[in-house]
């Protein structure tokens, strides 16, 4: 029998419950973030203001060691990544992206048919049903897939941690594999005049974390990331309202990230699922190795920078995905755009492509005498 897990983000009590010993183990993991991100800077890592957080609090974790994220931390920080990316979305990018819209839409069937391959590769590798096959595989959201395949029979534990897998392999390999590999790009700043005053970039993050909220309760995945992204972008694109988001914010906003990324890797859950965890990161590999590989061809087909087809195809974490783009100076609009079409498509077509999924493997769902 399968039983759904808690996050225990989703389950914390009133603010004034939380005792002193919480506060402190907060500001432990704050602190700690802080240091590894500084020391990965200094170390010249890729991304380091996330992935320093990344990878320190995730092996604390691991050790044992009780850390504590903060309340909608994670929220705000997509919020203001989705704020920055989304206000250089200038009418001449969004004519641009609308030119790629073929290549997006082909580029999506391209990472639908790799999952479902992964999918069939995981089930025996993880000795896990079918169901929970498909679901762990999925390029969507975590949580999303999780409560999907609840609801079909799945296992949520290995759903969550293939996906977990899935996330923090794209964001750990992806970026050192752009950095060691890919070219710097030479997208121009904002060209136009942005304001640069606290009162309109606090209204422009109201309204974006706003529009984010309303986008909560429908069935779109990363509610946070796009419903702060879709209105930054048309108040850019407008001229309405154009603000310039300082780079320490989106390094509060990494570091937010890369905590919560990090708190993923709860001991319990590899201790009672080693096989799946194994097989979950094997099939990682290789969708991060088909996204490079189907990067040539996008590149060769539409003239895309190699290093921006291949943030466009990395399989989920559209939000690190962007904010590598934007350190490696490549086109951070149009990766955006990749995804937003990628999210959207699979989000509306994921339970026919289970469908083909179980016609495919139907001798595995049919009942047996």
């Amino acid at each position: 029998m399968t039983t759904t897990q808690i996050d225990p983000d989703q389950a914390r009590p009133a603010w004034r419950s939380y005792g002193p010993a919480w506060w402190l183990r907060l500001v432990a993991t704050y602190a700690l973030a802080a240091l590894a991100g500084y020391l990965a800077m200094r170390a010249h890592l890729p991304l380091p203001w996330m992935l320093g957080p990344l990878f320190a609090c995730g092996a604390a974790t691991v050790c044992g060691a009780r850390l504590q994220a903060g309340p909608h931390m994670r929220e705000i920080g997509q919020v203001l990544v989705g704020l920055a990316v989304g206000m250089r979305f200038t009418p001449h990018v969004l004519a641009a992206a609308l030119n790629l819209l073929p290549a997006m839409l082909v580029a999506t069937l391209y990472i639908i048919a790799v999952t479902f391959i992964g999918a069939l590769i995981l089930r025996p590798l993880a000795r896990v049903d079918a169901t929970t096959a498909f679901f762990a595989t999925a390029a969507g959201g975590m949580a999303d897939m999780a409560v999907v395949a609840a609801a079909r029979g799945g296992d949520t534990n290995a759903v969550s941690i293939v996906h977990a897998l899935r996330v923090t392999s794209v964001v750990s390999i992806v970026p050192f594999m752009v950095f060691a590999f890919g070219e710097h790009g030479t997208a121009p700043a904002i060209e136009f005049a942005a304001d640069h005053s606290l009162p309109m970039l606090l209204l422009a993050f109201a309204i974006a974390y706003l529009c984010a909220q309303l986008m909560r309760p429908t069935t779109i995945p990363n509610p946070w990331l796009l419903g702060s992204l879709l209105p930054s972008a048309a108040l850019g694109a407008s001229g309405l309202l154009v603000v310039d988001v300082p780079g320490y914010y989106l390094i509060a906003a990494q570091i937010m990230i890369g905590v919560w990324l990090g708190l993923r890797f709860r001991r319990e859950l590899f201790a009672r699922l080693p096989r799946v965890a194994a097989a979950g990161f094997l099939v990682s590999l290789m969708l991060i190795v088909a996204a490079a590989a189907g990067a040539e061809t996008l590149s060769w087909a539409t003239g895309l920078p190699l290093t921006t087809s291949f943030l466009s195809l990395a399989p989920a974490a559209v939000t690190e995905m962007v904010l590598t783009a934007r350190a490696m100076h490549a086109d951070a609009e149009m990766v955006t755009a990749f995804h937003i079409v990628r999210i959207g498509l699979i989000a509306s077509t994921i339970l026919v492509v289970f469908r083909v999924y179980r016609f495919v493997l139907r001798s595995h769902y049919e009942p047996r005498v």
